[in-house]
């Protein structure tokens, strides 16, 4: 469970006044409380170490306080606040010492335990799709440390729930009967290079199941990173390269671990091998090592002998050392007056456990090591009746392929989530920089690669926000008719070396999802040897990119990202159907040539789904059992490309024989849509690092199964070519790329009529 829900939740186990164990001067002002002094503690440094911003209002004299839900004013020497726009009595007023505010010690439970802020609530049902908490994470590490199996040198790389059958788990929301399942652990191990899949009871604490998975290579985990450090500054061959770019100090490389992917024997790396590749920058004390890149020169790292087995030297190229700094150091500050996002009378939704309520919304969210936010059981409250749309929702997978051929790029193709762990590298969200300050941020715990429980402080972000207009109608004569239309976002960021991933989950009042992938952070760039676009160099150093500052490339290359939901319309038989606009003869009189209509036509094989996107054709999910009153089969529409930023990836930009189209299929179709199976879960395959077939979705629909009135699963790939420009060094503005999946004829009518009456 979200650490950050069970702080307030479980409060009455230690009241949380206590926790905060202060210090206490004999000299603080003393207040009465039922009869006694009361112990005074300062507002302000109290309450922001407990996490809420408190801001003073001098001018209504009031302090403003704000922690998630808990939206406060109180007045010094009064003993009543108001609390999402209702009374509380405190024991004891706030009073002014000086210039110092001070509280009763009893202050953050009168408030924050009284009851008025709803935003969390008591989970008295334990979702079967909760993530494992701490306990179980000890549990699932013990039991296989206390198996026959153990050896020491292992090290994991996940631990997770083991999900319990889908149809139990619809039947625990509708009817609240827990799951029949026990509880169960998946855990993958490596014993060196070798891995191996393990299943654990958690009640029983037995291993169930032990499983070697032959050919595989693992992911790189986070020790990888620190031991390739150790192995380049240890490594006397490397050193010798460096000084020949006139670096004596090893202490000032800075080395990126990378997978080193597949070509059939071509670069020379035995495929049994646990390798990485490593391509180093300089720290020259700017705060930005990417823009000094040691270019043309690689190290082959054995992981296991823990040596440099290789080095791939193709010639010296100064290092860029223009200083670059991207904190905006040196530059004048802007002068930006405050943006306050308030809800005096609080959220609009309850967090209770794992689940979340707004509007007519329902769902359920997880943090998974890999792909980040799982969001599940999605339902919609149709005039009553909680409707089915969404079991499970997630990124799948994402790969970031570069086109360039040289020794330093031409293997760099990084498939962020199935290589490295993209929810292992969850940025933690900073409230009114990566989230707006109502949000709500969300603690979640994983495992480390020791198997240890880890908290990852503020991993999602949960808001509201105004959206535009609902709907709008100006009737001659008449009042206007407009709406304001709120969005639930779930946000969650992750940094994956020079990039930072931000996706958002968006769910509107009318019944729509959008998916939206943002990319920010700092481009991995070239250093080469021109100066200018006039320098005569200039046109080879830029054949595979842009020239963005002196002796900088910005290399181009896309980001190309897919999402698995299983969709679930109105129930699990599912067919996706094709709705195309055509241009048809005129058969009824009259001047006109041709007229409008609509051919529609079922898909009904794996194979026939998998398909580019066309944005003259319409895309549905239909549910042909259920109509919606005027006879239409309910439906949502999908939509991979609803708008952005950098060009559209229409596919992967490389010819049909490179071995990247061996192990990956999912880059060049847009829409997939696959018979469901529990065991299919990542567009790469499970294991995709070193891999040299196509384990995800090209294996997937290899049987081509009926996908016709069926429990289906829809796979939506979206990306973006990134062509570097100027304005985005030396760090990016987030560029984005959008999906919306759209109920089309789902509801009756325009499902947000209440808006209108709405108070």
């Amino acid at each position: 469970m979200f650490n950050a829900l069970t702080r307030l939740t479980h409060v009455p186990m230690a009241r949380l006044a206590l926790a905060i164990s202060l210090s206490l001067p004999c000299w603080l002002p003393q207040a009465s409380a039922h009869g006694g002094a009361a112990e005074m503690v300062p507002l302000q440094s109290t309450l922001e170490s407990f996490g809420a911003s408190v801001k003073w209002d001098d001018y209504a004299n009031v302090f403003v306080i704000a922690k998630d839900g808990a939206y406060i004013k109180v007045k010094p020497n009064t003993r009543v606040a108001m609390l999402n726009g209702k009374r509380i009595e405190l024991q004891v007023p706030v009073v002014f010492k000086g210039n110092t505010a001070y509280m009763s010690h009893d202050f953050i439970n009168d408030v924050f335990q009284s009851g008025l802020d709803k935003t969390f609530e008591v989970e008295t049902r334990p979702h079967p799709l909760n993530p494992l908490n701490a306990d179980e994470i000890k549990a699932a590490v013990d039991a296989i440390k206390a198996s026959p199996h153990y050896q020491g040198n292992f090290r994991f790389t996940e631990i997770s729930l083991h999900e319990p059958a889908k149809d139990q788990v619809w039947r625990f929301v509708y009817s609240g009967n827990p799951v029949s399942e026990p509880r169960e652990a998946n855990v993958v191990v490596l014993d060196g290079k070798h891995v191996i899949e393990s299943t654990v009871d958690l009640k029983t604490r037995q291993v169930l199941s032990w499983k070697p998975i032959v050919g595989a290579h693992g992911m790189v985990l986070l020790d990888d990173f620190s031991a390739v450090q150790s192995i380049i500054e240890s490594s006397g061959e490397y050193a010798q390269a460096l000084k020949t770019r006139g670096i004596n100090d090893v202490k000032k490389v800075v080395t990126t671990p990378l997978t080193v992917g597949y070509f059939d024997g071509k670069d020379g790396l035995a495929q049994d091998k646990r390798l990485l590749k490593v391509v180093s920058y300089l720290d020259v004390g700017d705060g930005n090592y990417w823009a000094h890149p040691i270019e043309n020169l690689v190290a082959v790292v054995d992981l296991e002998q823990k040596k440099v087995i290789k080095i791939e030297d193709a010639g010296v190229i100064p290092v860029p050392m223009k200083p670059t700094p991207y904190d905006g150091r040196g530059r004048k500050a802007t002068t930006v007056k405050p943006l306050e996002i308030i809800e005096p009378e609080g959220k609009n939704y309850t967090i209770s456990g794992n689940s979340i309520h707004w509007q007519n919304w329902d769902l359920h969210l997880r943090l998974d090591s890999r792909v980040g936010p799982i969001l599940s059981t999605v339902t919609y409250d149709d005039k009553g009746t909680r409707r089915k749309i969404m079991y499970e929702g997630s990124l799948g997978g994402m790969i970031v392929p570069y086109g360039d051929p040289d020794v330093g790029w031409y293997f760099k193709a990084y498939l962020d989530s199935g290589d490295y762990g993209m929810g292992t590298l969850t940025s933690p969200i900073q409230r009114g920089k990566d989230a707006p300050q109502n949000a709500v941020l969300l603690d979640a715990t994983i495992a480390d690669y020791t198997g240890k429980p880890t908290t990852i402080p503020h991993a999602m972000a949960i808001f509201e926000r105004y959206a535009g207009p609902e709907y709008k109608h100006q009737e001659m004569g008449q009042p206007n008719l407009s709406t304001e239309r709120r969005e639930l976002v779930i946000r969650w960021i992750s940094t994956v070396g020079n990039y930072d991933y931000i996706f958002d989950w968006v769910f509107q009042q009318n019944g729509t999802i959008g998916i939206d992938a943002g990319a920010t952070g700092i481009e991995a760039v070239k250093g080469v040897k021109s100066q200018t676009m006039h320098d005569a160099t200039a046109k080879e150093d830029t054949k595979y990119g842009t020239l963005i500052d002196n002796n900088i490339v910005g290399t181009t290359h896309q980001h190309i990202y897919n999402f698995r939901l299983d969709m679930d319309i109105d129930g699990e038989h599912n067919t996706l159907v094709e709705v195309n606009p055509v241009v048809a003869g005129n058969d009824r009189g009259g001047p006109r040539t041709s007229t409008m209509q609509i051919q529609q036509q079922r898909v009904t094989t794996e194979q026939g789904a998998a398909q580019k996107f066309d944005p003259a054709t319409v895309r549905l999910l239909s549910n042909p059992n259920k109509e919606n009153r005027m006879g239409n089969p309910v439906s949502y529409q999908l939509i991979p490309y609803a708008g952005g930023t950098h060009p559209v990836a229409k596919g992967a930009n490389f010819a049909k024989d490179e071995w990247l189209y061996h192990r990956l299929s999912f880059m060049d179709k847009q829409i997939w849509v696959t018979r469901y199976n529990p065991d299919e879960r990542y567009p790469e395959g499970k294991y995709p690092n070193r891999s040299d077939r196509d384990t995800g979705l090209g294996q997937y629909t290899q049987d081509n199964q009926s996908i016709d009135n069926t429990d289906d699963v829809v796979w939506l790939t979206t990306g973006t070519t990134h062509v570097a420009r100027a304005e985005e060094w030396p760090i990016m503005p987030t560029e984005w790329v959008h999906m919306l999946l759209k109920p089309w004829n789902f509801f009756d009518e325009t499902p947000t009529l209440n808006l209108n009456t709405a108070k």
